[in-house]
């Protein structure tokens, strides 16, 4: 006689919750996207908005003013670094296959080839740009969406109890707040760790005399995201550009990545980074291969908050449930 299986009216229940949330969610991942990025910008400003308010600036103010600053560094950017940026980008791009081979002869590169790729990068430039402000109502969405986020932190807690209850809201609240807390130190510590080391290798490139000083420093700064192998890829097409002109001032390039990485390891992240708990290089490498693989660029810039974000939940609840 066949085994007879009964389904409980709890079970079903569950699978079927289940899948309407999976559904919601592939439905609306991309608002959650953007509600995500919010709550990033949100945990980076947040500390600096409270500062502001506690000197006795009104909090609809004090966001504002931080906006304002934000957008001001931007206009900066655009006017005064990005034009000889894109410049000497393209000069370095045009140039790279000539200088390699100057590096290295026994590399074979087709500068045909290359310099084909090469030739539409200030269309493709172009069309970046108008692709950013054509995705402005993105960036504005996200922009009210941190704004409210900063506006009615205080109120999250009174909200929530009318969904879930006070016990689920006090927990719920509890974890935000941490994830928050070391997102914000862990995003304005990459921000000023790439701005220091962006400064150093561009003004220490400079004095040496190296060409495409901008772009290299500006590829270190990036690359600082990046543990362990950022910093040795970011040396290596300084070094590529400098051997031609002279294998010694190649050697001083070395030396000036070591020395900035040096200071960088032993004083600079222990100031910048003392609030921020940091994560496993590993895992960070994983994120940043994983994020790039799924969702391209902003795969990559999300990868490493979303695993912050799911590692202090788990600690969370694995410390919850040990009490």
């Amino acid at each position: 006689m066949p085994e007879r299986i009964e389904i409980s009216t709890k079970a079903i229940l569950l699978i079927f919750a289940f899948v309407t949330g999976l559904w919601l969610f592939i439905t609306i991942h991309d608002i959650l996207l953007l509600l995500f990025m919010a709550f990033v910008v949100m945990s980076a400003l947040k500390t600096n908005v409270d500062y502001m308010v506690r000197r006795g600036i009104n909090r609809t103010l004090a966001i504002a003013c931080n906006y304002v600053i934000i957008l001001c560094i931007l206009a900066i950017f655009a006017t005064i670094v990005l034009p000889p940026l894109v410049s000497e980008s393209i000069r370095l791009a045009v140039h790279l296959p000539e200088l390699i081979n100057k590096f290295a002869p026994f590399i074979n590169i087709n500068q045909d080839t290359i310099l084909q790729q090469i030739t539409p990068i200030g269309q493709n430039i172009a069309k970046l740009t108008i692709g950013v402000f054509s995705n402005i109502f993105t960036i504005l969405t996200i922009m009210v969406f941190s704004f409210y986020f900063l506006h009615e932190h205080g109120n999250v807690r009174r909200f929530l109890s009318g969904f879930i209850g006070s016990v689920w809201a006090d927990q719920t609240v509890e974890i935000v707040k941490k994830i928050e807390e070391r997102m914000g130190a862990w995003v304005r510590g990459e921000l000023i760790l790439g701005f220091i080391i962006g400064i150093s290798s561009y003004i220490g490139l400079l004095l040496l005399g190296v060409n495409f000083a901008l772009p290299l420093a500006l590829l270190a700064g990036v690359l600082e995201l990046v543990p362990i192998i950022g910093p040795i890829i970011s040396a290596i097409p300084a070094i590529i550009v400098a051997f031609p002109d002279s294998p010694l001032l190649a050697l001083k390039v070395v030396i000036l990545y070591t020395v900035i990485q040096q200071l960088e390891n032993n004083f600079i992240v222990p100031t910048v980074m003392q609030k921020s708990v940091g994560l496993p290089s590993l895992a960070i490498l994983l994120a940043l291969m994983v994020g790039g693989r799924l969702g391209g660029t902003i795969g990559i810039i999300l990868a490493v908050p979303l695993l912050l974000a799911s590692q202090t939940m788990i600690q969370y609840f694995l410390t919850k449930r040990h009490i």
